[in-house]
């Protein structure tokens, strides 16, 4: 039974990607949208194989994939020979149309894919991957220690030390030197020190910085009106790109618990843990709800098994957790 099961999803995951190629070449084509939704109602698994490959794309969005030289031939050639042969093949039925892809479409998607994460490694002097903590330990003895899933690129001068936080959160401590001060920079929120610890995690909407000790100034200029917040141990504040600045108090102790392996949450949206918990798992986890998403937690969870966490998290609000594949978790409510 579970032979059959995996290659039920291998199939659906093979169709999703066709899919995906097709949509995506022709976006307005209303017959090839209808057909497109009859197969994605058809089955459970070909919804969660879809739902994770649209999860997936919305990284692609966010950078010019590189290696454009590579992929750009073959959806080209996947274009032409769709044209040609393909497209009545769609007409006549879905089920032999769904099938052209094969491999080009598979390297075409992986390409795409991937790119955002290879531009970030480009860029980044450290990063680190799913579940992987680091310490890296600067030039001037300053320590960083990277979240999962996480990039930085160091540029010291001897006027000062600058970091930009690429993607995910980082955790700084830092040598105090008033002749050179300490700044990070993630997009256009600026965080400016001269000896202290703290946090700095880069999301979706903007940033949060926290403070363990010390005091640091945290700022984006180009907002309307400028924000320039202060904040010392356990205090917290929330810059989003737009410029709104929320401020928060938390234990100090408990500024990065990823470092130790915890992950605290004090009637935080569920959606929003469970986007802190992805970091530490090598799969995916949608949450196919909502209202679901938006329900607070409270708790703390060991993140060293963060399958077992999610079930945690699932049963204080009695949600359902299904394990479609190894590496694909649905969390609905019951």
């Amino acid at each position: 039974m579970a032979g059959k099961t995996d290659g039920i999803e291998k199939r659906a995951s093979r169709e999703a990607t066709d899919w995906f190629i097709l949509l995506k070449d022709d976006p307005d084509d209303a017959d090839l949208r209808q057909e497109f939704e009859a197969w994605r109602l058809e089955s459970l698994a070909n919804a969660a194989a879809w739902d994770a490959l649209r999860q997936a794309s919305k990284a692609m969005d966010k950078a010019t994939p590189v290696y454009s030289d590579r992929w750009k031939p073959q959806l080209a050639e996947l274009r032409e020979r769709r044209s040609s042969e393909e497209r009545p093949a769609v007409r006549r039925g879905r089920r032999h149309a769904i099938q052209f892809g094969g491999l080009a479409a598979a390297a075409c998607v992986l390409a795409l894919l991937v790119g955002p994460d290879l531009l970030r490694d480009l860029r980044a002097d450290h990063a680190t991957g799913t579940a992987e903590v680091r310490t890296i330990r600067l030039s001037d003895d300053s320590a960083v220690t990277l979240a999962p899933e996480s990039a930085i690129a160091v540029a010291y001068t001897p006027g000062e030390r600058h970091v930009r936080l690429l993607d995910g959160e980082a955790f700084f401590e830092v040598t105090p030197n008033a002749e050179r001060p300490f700044r990070v920079v993630a997009r256009a929120v600026d965080v400016t020190v001269l000896g202290t610890a703290f946090d700095v995690r880069r999301g979706d909407e903007g940033t949060s910085v926290a403070v363990e000790e010390g005091v640091v100034r945290v700022g984006h200029a180009s907002a309307t009106p400028p924000v320039a917040e202060t904040l010392t141990a356990g205090q917290v504040v929330q810059v989003s790109w737009a410029g709104q600045a929320e401020r928060d108090q938390r234990p100090a102790d408990q500024v990065a618990a990823w470092r130790h392996n915890q992950l605290i949450a004090r009637d935080r949206p569920l959606g929003a843990v469970v986007d802190e918990l992805r970091r530490f798992y090598s799969g995916r986890i949608i949450v196919t709800n909502a209202a679901l998403a938006a329900r607070p937690v409270t708790g703390v969870y060991n993140l060293t098994d963060p399958v077992a966490a999610l079930r945690g998290i699932a049963r204080a609000q009695n949600a359902v957790i299904r394990r479609i594949t190894p590496w694909l978790i649905l969390v609905s409510a019951s």
